[in-house]
């Protein structure tokens, strides 16, 4: 019996038209390893992190064999795509390759993250590809990783509700400095309000935004992915609750909201 190849489902959320969803496919379909799906948004959904579409119809597109947009978010696209379009569970859900970095705390914005969130949520392993320079994003030297970090997935499955979170740098020459398995950092986009324009309702403003400029350790992906390292982070989220405030204060919060005299509350 000819085993089945693993089935790999790509998204993102820079778009279905996008350079990085491109260079991700090209290099996936050259290495002529894997069973590949495309399902990804219409248009660009950067910022969206995990939400998900609920006021108005979504509209599927087919482009083409094993190929679809989706006119919603990276989260609609993996759902819809498991309960609508495909017919085969994914071994795993690559996501990328996003222009611009999604190291540090950025992950809880990203819509690249969500799509591989999304996935997690369903029990299927993921990772999250992205290039730390926006503007000018060195596809190339990412194309040379992605089969070496799909493969790695496949043969060591993470546990379940974790994924990687993976960030390429502008590195000098194409040149990686070497490849990391780290913790994930603390700084973000910070916003960077400007006014657009006032109308007769108010101002209105694009949010913008930059990085935060805070001292990071040397052991996580933003410090390391400065010096030209390629980090990779596991990042989990089957567990969200705090343990230990649970632990200490159950019986503390219980006690105190449920007094049998509440506050007065001041008209």
């Amino acid at each position: 019996m000819t085993q089945k190849r693993p089935f790999l489902l790509l998204s993102n959320d820079d778009g279905i038209d996008a350079p990085g969803l491109k260079a991700l496919e090209k290099s996936l379909r050259e290495a002529d390893l894997f069973d590949l799906a495309v399902i990804a948004p219409a248009r660009e959904q950067s910022g969206t992190g995990v939400s998900i579409t609920w006021d108005r119809p979504i509209l599927i597109k087919q482009l083409a064999e094993q190929s679809w947009s989706i006119d919603g978010t990276p989260a609609d696209c993996i759902k819809m795509g498991m309960s609508v379009i495909l017919d085969r569970k994914p071994d795993l859900i690559v996501s990328g390759i996003n222009a611009g970095s999604n190291a540090g705390r950025n992950v809880l914005h990203s819509g690249t993250i969500g799509a591989v969130i999304e996935g997690v949520l369903r029990g299927i392993s993921g990772i999250a590809l992205s290039c730390e320079d926006g503007k000018n994003p060195n596809f190339h030297v990412a194309q040379k990783y992605v089969v070496a970090l799909i493969q790695y997935l496949l043969e060591r499955p993470m546990a379940f509700g974790t994924f990687l979170n993976v960030n390429f740098p502008q590195c000098q020459n194409n040149h990686v400095k070497g490849i990391c398995l780290t913790k994930q950092g603390q700084g973000r986009w910070g916003e960077d309000p400007s006014l657009h324009m006032h109308t007769e309702h108010g101002p209105t403003y694009w949010l913008g935004g930059k990085p935060e400029e805070i001292v990071e350790d040397r052991d996580c992906d933003i410090y390391l992915l400065k010096q030209g390292y390629l980090t990779a982070v596991p990042i989990h989220i089957h567990e969200l609750t705090d343990q230990r405030e649970l632990r200490e204060n159950k019986l503390i919060f219980e006690e105190f909201v449920g007094r049998d005299t509440p506050l007065e509350v001041s008209k």
